[in-house]
Protein backbone atom coordinates (compact mmCIF):
# COMPACT_ATOMS: atom_id res chain seq x y z
CA UNK A 1 0.00 0.00 0.00
CA UNK A 2 1.14 3.48 -0.72
CA UNK A 3 0.15 4.60 2.75
CA UNK A 4 0.55 2.53 5.88
CA UNK A 5 -1.93 2.30 8.74
CA UNK A 6 0.31 4.47 10.91
CA UNK A 7 0.23 7.27 8.35
CA UNK A 8 -3.53 7.26 8.01
CA UNK A 9 -5.74 9.30 10.29
CA UNK A 10 -7.96 7.41 12.69
CA UNK A 11 -11.27 8.94 11.68
CA UNK A 12 -13.58 5.92 11.86
CA UNK A 13 -15.58 4.91 14.92
CA UNK A 14 -14.51 1.66 16.57
CA UNK A 15 -16.35 -1.43 15.41
CA UNK A 16 -18.10 -3.79 17.87
CA UNK A 17 -15.35 -6.36 17.27
CA UNK A 18 -12.61 -3.86 18.17
CA UNK A 19 -14.49 -2.84 21.31
CA UNK A 20 -14.87 -6.48 22.32
CA UNK A 21 -11.17 -7.18 21.78
CA UNK A 22 -10.22 -4.09 23.81
CA UNK A 23 -12.53 -5.15 26.63
CA UNK A 24 -10.98 -8.64 26.70
CA UNK A 25 -7.59 -6.95 27.15
CA UNK A 26 -8.94 -4.91 30.06
CA UNK A 27 -8.98 -1.66 28.07
CA UNK A 28 -12.12 0.14 29.23
CA UNK A 29 -13.21 3.70 29.96
CA UNK A 30 -12.68 3.96 33.70
CA UNK A 31 -11.86 6.79 36.07
CA UNK A 32 -10.01 6.06 39.30
CA UNK A 33 -11.37 9.30 40.68
CA UNK A 34 -14.90 7.88 40.62
CA UNK A 35 -13.84 4.98 42.83
CA UNK A 36 -11.92 7.32 45.16
CA UNK A 37 -14.89 9.67 45.50
CA UNK A 38 -17.28 6.75 46.09
CA UNK A 39 -15.04 5.31 48.83
CA UNK A 40 -14.69 8.70 50.51
CA UNK A 41 -18.45 9.29 50.46
CA UNK A 42 -19.13 5.77 51.77
CA UNK A 43 -16.68 6.30 54.64
CA UNK A 44 -18.26 9.65 55.40
CA UNK A 45 -21.73 8.11 55.60
CA UNK A 46 -20.42 5.25 57.73
CA UNK A 47 -18.74 7.60 60.20
CA UNK A 48 -21.81 9.82 60.34
CA UNK A 49 -24.12 6.99 61.36
CA UNK A 50 -21.68 4.60 63.02
CA UNK A 51 -19.01 6.72 64.64
CA UNK A 52 -20.68 6.68 68.06
CA UNK A 53 -20.94 2.90 68.06
CA UNK A 54 -17.37 2.60 66.84
CA UNK A 55 -16.16 4.96 69.57
CA UNK A 56 -18.14 3.07 72.18
CA UNK A 57 -16.58 -0.24 71.14
CA UNK A 58 -13.09 1.28 71.22
CA UNK A 59 -13.75 2.76 74.69
CA UNK A 60 -15.05 -0.56 75.96
CA UNK A 61 -11.99 -2.34 74.59
CA UNK A 62 -9.67 0.06 76.39
CA UNK A 63 -11.61 -0.23 79.66
CA UNK A 64 -11.48 -4.02 79.55
CA UNK A 65 -7.77 -3.97 78.69
CA UNK A 66 -6.72 -1.43 81.31
CA UNK A 67 -9.26 -2.27 83.99
CA UNK A 68 -7.45 -5.30 85.28
CA UNK A 69 -3.93 -4.25 84.34
CA UNK A 70 -2.88 -3.77 87.97
CA UNK A 71 -4.09 -7.17 89.11
CA UNK A 72 -2.42 -9.25 86.41
CA UNK A 73 1.08 -10.62 86.41
CA UNK A 74 3.08 -9.56 83.40
CA UNK A 75 4.63 -12.55 81.70
CA UNK A 76 4.88 -13.84 78.15
CA UNK A 77 1.57 -15.67 78.24
CA UNK A 78 -0.45 -12.81 79.73
CA UNK A 79 1.04 -10.23 77.32
CA UNK A 80 0.43 -12.54 74.38
CA UNK A 81 -3.16 -13.10 75.46
CA UNK A 82 -3.72 -9.37 75.95
CA UNK A 83 -2.29 -8.52 72.53
CA UNK A 84 -4.26 -11.29 70.84
CA UNK A 85 -7.47 -10.07 72.41
CA UNK A 86 -6.75 -6.48 71.42
CA UNK A 87 -5.98 -7.55 67.86
CA UNK A 88 -9.20 -9.54 67.53
CA UNK A 89 -11.31 -6.71 68.93
CA UNK A 90 -9.56 -4.17 66.71
CA UNK A 91 -10.27 -6.27 63.64
CA UNK A 92 -13.94 -6.57 64.60
CA UNK A 93 -14.14 -2.79 65.03
CA UNK A 94 -12.43 -1.98 61.72
CA UNK A 95 -14.02 -4.84 59.71
CA UNK A 96 -17.34 -3.04 58.98
CA UNK A 97 -15.44 0.00 57.70
CA UNK A 98 -13.25 -2.25 55.56
CA UNK A 99 -16.32 -3.93 54.06
CA UNK A 100 -17.86 -0.54 53.30
CA UNK A 101 -14.69 0.56 51.50
CA UNK A 102 -14.49 -2.67 49.46
CA UNK A 103 -18.18 -2.58 48.49
CA UNK A 104 -18.00 1.09 47.51
CA UNK A 105 -14.94 0.49 45.32
CA UNK A 106 -16.48 -2.58 43.65
CA UNK A 107 -19.78 -0.81 43.04
CA UNK A 108 -18.08 2.27 41.56
CA UNK A 109 -16.06 0.14 39.14
CA UNK A 110 -19.05 -2.06 38.25
CA UNK A 111 -21.17 0.97 37.36
CA UNK A 112 -18.39 2.18 35.05
CA UNK A 113 -17.39 -1.00 33.19
CA UNK A 114 -19.74 -3.77 34.35
CA UNK A 115 -18.45 -7.21 35.30
CA UNK A 116 -14.98 -7.73 33.82
CA UNK A 117 -12.15 -10.13 34.59
CA UNK A 118 -9.04 -9.79 32.44
CA UNK A 119 -5.47 -10.91 32.98
CA UNK A 120 -4.12 -9.18 29.87
CA UNK A 121 -3.24 -5.96 31.69
CA UNK A 122 -0.97 -7.74 34.20
CA UNK A 123 0.90 -9.88 31.70
CA UNK A 124 4.60 -8.99 31.42
CA UNK A 125 5.41 -6.93 28.33
CA UNK A 126 8.65 -5.33 27.15
CA UNK A 127 6.84 -2.09 26.31
CA UNK A 128 6.10 -1.59 30.02
CA UNK A 129 9.82 -1.50 30.91
CA UNK A 130 11.05 0.10 27.70
CA UNK A 131 12.67 3.42 28.77
CA UNK A 132 11.80 5.08 25.45
CA UNK A 133 8.14 4.15 25.79
CA UNK A 134 8.23 5.21 29.43
CA UNK A 135 9.68 8.59 28.52
CA UNK A 136 6.98 9.07 25.90
CA UNK A 137 4.27 8.22 28.44
CA UNK A 138 5.74 10.75 30.89
CA UNK A 139 5.20 13.60 28.43
CA UNK A 140 2.03 12.33 26.77
CA UNK A 141 -1.30 14.13 26.79
CA UNK A 142 -2.61 11.65 29.36
CA UNK A 143 0.30 12.34 31.73
CA UNK A 144 -0.21 16.09 31.40
CA UNK A 145 -3.91 15.69 32.09
CA UNK A 146 -3.19 13.61 35.19
CA UNK A 147 -0.72 16.23 36.43
CA UNK A 148 -3.20 19.04 35.94
CA UNK A 149 -5.92 16.99 37.64
CA UNK A 150 -3.77 16.27 40.70
CA UNK A 151 -2.69 19.89 41.03
CA UNK A 152 -6.32 20.95 40.77
CA UNK A 153 -7.35 18.46 43.45
CA UNK A 154 -4.66 19.67 45.85
CA UNK A 155 -5.58 23.30 45.20
CA UNK A 156 -9.31 22.67 45.68
CA UNK A 157 -8.88 20.63 48.85
CA UNK A 158 -6.44 23.17 50.27
CA UNK A 159 -8.86 26.00 49.52
CA UNK A 160 -11.75 24.17 51.18
CA UNK A 161 -9.68 23.48 54.30
CA UNK A 162 -8.51 27.10 54.48
CA UNK A 163 -11.99 28.57 54.07
CA UNK A 164 -13.51 26.17 56.61
CA UNK A 165 -10.82 26.72 59.25
CA UNK A 166 -10.86 30.49 58.69
CA UNK A 167 -14.61 30.55 59.30
CA UNK A 168 -14.12 28.76 62.62
CA UNK A 169 -11.26 30.93 63.94
CA UNK A 170 -13.45 32.82 66.41
CA UNK A 171 -14.82 29.60 67.89
CA UNK A 172 -11.32 28.20 68.44
CA UNK A 173 -10.57 30.96 70.96
CA UNK A 174 -13.27 29.51 73.23
CA UNK A 175 -11.81 26.00 73.24
CA UNK A 176 -9.67 26.50 76.39
CA UNK A 177 -12.87 26.95 78.38
CA UNK A 178 -14.35 23.70 77.07
CA UNK A 179 -14.01 20.21 78.51
CA UNK A 180 -11.93 17.57 76.79
CA UNK A 181 -15.12 15.93 75.48
CA UNK A 182 -16.35 19.28 74.16
CA UNK A 183 -13.04 19.92 72.42
CA UNK A 184 -13.10 16.47 70.83
CA UNK A 185 -16.68 16.96 69.65
CA UNK A 186 -15.80 20.33 68.15
CA UNK A 187 -12.76 18.94 66.35
CA UNK A 188 -14.91 16.09 65.07
CA UNK A 189 -17.52 18.50 63.75
CA UNK A 190 -14.91 20.62 61.95
CA UNK A 191 -13.27 17.53 60.51
CA UNK A 192 -16.62 16.19 59.29
CA UNK A 193 -17.47 19.54 57.72
CA UNK A 194 -14.13 19.65 55.87
CA UNK A 195 -14.47 16.08 54.60
CA UNK A 196 -18.08 16.64 53.53
CA UNK A 197 -17.25 19.74 51.49
CA UNK A 198 -14.18 18.05 50.03
CA UNK A 199 -16.21 14.98 49.10
CA UNK A 200 -18.76 16.93 47.09
CA UNK A 201 -16.03 18.74 45.21
CA UNK A 202 -14.23 15.44 44.49
CA UNK A 203 -17.50 13.95 43.21
CA UNK A 204 -17.80 16.79 40.69
CA UNK A 205 -14.16 16.37 39.67
CA UNK A 206 -14.71 12.61 39.31
CA UNK A 207 -17.62 13.20 36.93
CA UNK A 208 -15.50 15.44 34.71
CA UNK A 209 -12.61 12.98 34.89
CA UNK A 210 -14.88 10.12 33.81
CA UNK A 211 -16.08 12.14 30.82
CA UNK A 212 -12.48 12.86 29.89
CA UNK A 213 -11.49 9.19 30.27
CA UNK A 214 -14.45 8.23 28.09
CA UNK A 215 -13.43 10.71 25.42
CA UNK A 216 -9.82 9.54 25.47
CA UNK A 217 -10.91 5.89 25.37
CA UNK A 218 -13.11 6.47 22.31
CA UNK A 219 -10.31 8.41 20.64
CA UNK A 220 -7.84 5.58 21.27
CA UNK A 221 -10.22 3.01 19.76
CA UNK A 222 -10.72 4.87 16.50
CA UNK A 223 -9.73 3.03 13.36
CA UNK A 224 -8.27 3.96 10.01
CA UNK A 225 -10.22 3.26 6.84
CA UNK A 226 -7.74 0.50 5.99
CA UNK A 227 -8.29 -1.16 9.38
CA UNK A 228 -12.03 -1.10 8.78
CA UNK A 229 -11.58 -2.77 5.39
CA UNK A 230 -9.17 -5.37 6.82
CA UNK A 231 -11.53 -6.20 9.64
CA UNK A 232 -14.42 -6.57 7.20
CA UNK A 233 -12.38 -9.01 5.15
CA UNK A 234 -11.46 -11.01 8.25
CA UNK A 235 -15.04 -11.07 9.48
CA UNK A 236 -16.98 -11.50 6.27
CA UNK A 237 -14.28 -12.99 4.07
CA UNK A 238 -12.94 -11.75 0.74
CA UNK A 239 -15.89 -10.95 -1.60
CA UNK A 240 -14.24 -12.77 -4.50
CA UNK A 241 -13.56 -15.83 -2.37
CA UNK A 242 -17.11 -15.87 -1.04
CA UNK A 243 -18.52 -15.53 -4.56
CA UNK A 244 -16.35 -18.41 -5.77
CA UNK A 245 -17.45 -20.59 -2.85
CA UNK A 246 -21.10 -19.86 -3.59
CA UNK A 247 -20.55 -20.66 -7.26
CA UNK A 248 -18.90 -23.96 -6.41
CA UNK A 249 -21.73 -24.80 -4.03
CA UNK A 250 -24.29 -24.10 -6.74
CA UNK A 251 -22.38 -26.24 -9.21
CA UNK A 252 -22.14 -29.13 -6.75
CA UNK A 253 -25.85 -28.86 -5.95
CA UNK A 254 -26.63 -28.83 -9.67
CA UNK A 255 -24.55 -31.95 -10.27
CA UNK A 256 -26.30 -33.77 -7.42
CA UNK A 257 -29.64 -32.67 -8.82
CA UNK A 258 -28.80 -33.87 -12.32
CA UNK A 259 -27.66 -37.22 -10.92
CA UNK A 260 -31.16 -37.72 -9.53
CA UNK A 261 -32.96 -37.20 -12.87
CA UNK A 262 -32.48 -40.83 -14.03
CA UNK A 263 -34.22 -41.98 -10.81
CA UNK A 264 -37.32 -39.90 -11.56
CA UNK A 265 -40.65 -41.41 -12.58
CA UNK A 266 -41.65 -38.46 -14.76
CA UNK A 267 -40.44 -35.05 -15.95
CA UNK A 268 -43.17 -32.43 -16.25
CA UNK A 269 -42.38 -29.58 -18.67
CA UNK A 270 -43.68 -26.16 -19.67
CA UNK A 271 -42.66 -27.46 -22.38
CA UNK A 272 -39.53 -25.47 -23.23
CA UNK A 273 -38.77 -23.12 -20.34
CA UNK A 274 -39.43 -25.20 -17.22
CA UNK A 275 -38.79 -28.84 -16.29
CA UNK A 276 -39.62 -30.61 -13.02
CA UNK A 277 -38.57 -34.20 -12.24
CA UNK A 278 -40.71 -36.19 -9.77
CA UNK A 279 -39.99 -39.47 -8.02
CA UNK A 280 -42.46 -41.56 -6.06
CA UNK A 281 -41.88 -44.77 -4.15
CA UNK A 282 -45.03 -45.66 -2.22
CA UNK A 283 -43.52 -47.69 0.64
CA UNK A 284 -40.82 -45.11 1.32
CA UNK A 285 -42.48 -41.81 0.38
CA UNK A 286 -45.75 -40.38 1.61
CA UNK A 287 -46.03 -38.21 -1.53
CA UNK A 288 -44.09 -37.61 -4.78
CA UNK A 289 -40.84 -35.71 -4.25
CA UNK A 290 -39.22 -33.10 -6.51
CA UNK A 291 -35.75 -34.49 -7.26
CA UNK A 292 -34.78 -31.87 -9.86
CA UNK A 293 -36.14 -28.67 -11.35
CA UNK A 294 -34.86 -25.85 -13.51
CA UNK A 295 -35.57 -23.19 -16.07
CA UNK A 296 -33.91 -22.33 -19.36
CA UNK A 297 -30.62 -24.15 -19.89
CA UNK A 298 -31.09 -26.28 -16.75
CA UNK A 299 -34.54 -27.36 -17.92
CA UNK A 300 -33.05 -28.36 -21.27
CA UNK A 301 -30.37 -30.46 -19.52
CA UNK A 302 -33.04 -32.18 -17.38
CA UNK A 303 -35.04 -33.10 -20.49
CA UNK A 304 -31.88 -34.34 -22.23
CA UNK A 305 -30.88 -36.58 -19.34
CA UNK A 306 -34.47 -37.85 -19.04
CA UNK A 307 -34.56 -38.83 -22.73
CA UNK A 308 -31.21 -40.62 -22.46
CA UNK A 309 -32.40 -42.64 -19.46
CA UNK A 310 -35.92 -43.38 -20.70
CA UNK A 311 -37.71 -41.18 -18.16
CA UNK A 312 -41.15 -40.17 -19.51
CA UNK A 313 -41.61 -36.47 -20.28
CA UNK A 314 -45.11 -35.05 -19.89
CA UNK A 315 -46.16 -31.53 -20.92
CA UNK A 316 -48.37 -29.81 -18.38
CA UNK A 317 -47.78 -26.08 -18.32
CA UNK A 318 -49.84 -25.05 -15.25
CA UNK A 319 -48.62 -27.96 -13.11
CA UNK A 320 -44.96 -27.52 -14.10
CA UNK A 321 -45.15 -23.79 -13.33
CA UNK A 322 -46.80 -24.27 -9.90
CA UNK A 323 -44.37 -27.00 -8.78
CA UNK A 324 -41.35 -25.00 -9.97
CA UNK A 325 -42.41 -21.90 -8.03
CA UNK A 326 -43.73 -23.48 -4.81
CA UNK A 327 -41.79 -26.69 -4.13
CA UNK A 328 -38.06 -26.88 -3.34
CA UNK A 329 -35.78 -29.72 -4.41
CA UNK A 330 -35.98 -32.85 -2.22
CA UNK A 331 -39.37 -31.68 -0.89
CA UNK A 332 -42.70 -33.50 -1.28
CA UNK A 333 -45.45 -31.85 -3.28
CA UNK A 334 -48.20 -30.16 -1.22
CA UNK A 335 -51.52 -31.85 -0.65
CA UNK A 336 -53.36 -29.49 -2.98
CA UNK A 337 -51.37 -30.89 -5.95
CA UNK A 338 -51.93 -34.57 -5.12
CA UNK A 339 -54.77 -35.06 -7.62
CA UNK A 340 -53.03 -33.35 -10.55
CA UNK A 341 -49.75 -35.22 -9.96
CA UNK A 342 -51.61 -38.52 -9.45
CA UNK A 343 -53.24 -38.10 -12.87
CA UNK A 344 -49.84 -37.53 -14.46
CA UNK A 345 -48.32 -40.55 -12.72
CA UNK A 346 -51.29 -42.74 -13.63
CA UNK A 347 -50.86 -41.72 -17.25
CA UNK A 348 -47.12 -42.49 -17.13
CA UNK A 349 -47.64 -45.84 -15.41
CA UNK A 350 -50.23 -46.73 -18.05
CA UNK A 351 -47.70 -46.01 -20.79
CA UNK A 352 -44.90 -47.99 -19.17
CA UNK A 353 -47.02 -50.82 -17.82
CA UNK A 354 -45.89 -50.17 -14.21
CA UNK A 355 -48.18 -49.94 -11.20
CA UNK A 356 -47.83 -48.07 -7.92
CA UNK A 357 -49.75 -48.29 -4.71
CA UNK A 358 -50.63 -45.41 -2.42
Amino acid sequence: MAQTDQDQERTEQASPRRREEARKKGQVAKSHEVASAAILMACLVYFYFGSEGMLARMTGMLKRSLGGAGSKTLDADSVQGLLSGLMVESVLIVLPLFLVVVLAGLLANYLQVGFLLSAESIKPAFSKINPVKGFQRMFSLRAMAELVKNILKIAVVGTVVYITVKGEMEATFLLPDQSIRGIMEYVGEITFKIILRTSWILVVLAMFDYLYQRWEYEKGLRMTKQEVRDEYRQTEGEPLVKARIRRLQREMAKKRMMANVPKADVVITNPDHIAVALQYEAPRMSAPVVVAKGAGFVAEKIREIARKNGVPIVENKPLARVIYKTVDIDRAIPEKLYRAVAEVLAYVYGLTGRTRTG
